[in-house]
């Protein structure tokens, strides 16, 4: 009887990671789909580094937009915009970092961060709230350590 409950719980939290994970990649591409309306170039979608990911990398003319997408179903914890918390920044600034120096194009570039909140379900009746330059990286050019 233990056992069973266990696994149903064990299924149970499977099947909500799924769905956020699926919550998560719809509200991705709700905000690439908006960028994008709105004259950005989408460079990459999930970069990943062994210190972060960067949801969207986008191109704003000459400048190199990294865009945090926040999506929350209600406003309980204080919405998708309160949960960029001072940790994620670093997270996002450090892996910025390993972008620019991965790629000789925008290794010069100016380097702007937007977050992207997107309030409700990740569908066209979403609320969505683009905050350019949400906030600044060290300098507003972001270094790793060697």
């Amino acid at each position: 009887m233990h056992r069973e409950h266990l696994a149903a719980a064990a299924a149970a939290a499977a099947a909500a990671a799924a769905a956020r994970r699926s919550n998560g990649a719809a509200a991705e591409r709700l905000a690439a789909r908006f960028l994008e309306s709105r004259g950005l170039a989408l460079l990459a979608r999930n970069y990943h580094c062994r210190l972060g990911e960067l949801y969207l990398v986008c191109g704003d003319g000459r400048v190199l937009v990294v865009v945090e997408v926040r999506q929350r179903s209600g406003a309980a914890f204080g919405g998708a915009l309160a949960s960029v918390t001072a940790a994620k920044r670093r997270r996002i600034e450090r892996a910025t970092a390993v972008f620019l120096l991965r790629s000789r194009r925008w290794r010069d570039a100016p380097v702007r961060f937007d977050v992207v909140a997107i309030d409700g379900p990740p569908d066209e009746s979403a609320r969505i709230l683009w905050l350019k330059d949400a906030f600044r990286g060290d300098e507003h050019r972001p270094r790793i350590a060697r």
